[in-house]
């Protein structure tokens, strides 16, 4: 599983605040052509990221994991999920 989290490092109070999480997960597809799940949560904060409260979902089929570089999958599946 791909866990992707956004974080906010303050310069002024260099506190870590941890304010979006998404899982991606494999499941299934060919060592060229993988299939993948992936899941937005609620929250803006870790506490209540840590719920893994599903806020929105999406999939990709197919996608060309070992041709593009990671961040085209994080894209794509926003994409999948409906955020733009």
């Amino acid at each position: 599983m791909i866990v992707v989290r956004v974080e906010l490092w303050s310069a002024v109070t260099h506190e870590k605040t941890e304010l979006a999480r998404m899982h991606i997960s494999n499941v299934g597809g060919t060592d060229r052509r993988r299939n993948y799940e992936g899941a937005t949560f609620r929250g803006r904060s870790e506490k209540e990221l840590a719920r893994l409260t599903m806020q929105k979902t999406g999939r990709l089929v197919g996608f060309p994991s070992l041709d593009l570089h990671i961040w085209n999958l994080v894209t794509r599946m926003l994409l999948s999920m409906g955020y733009k």
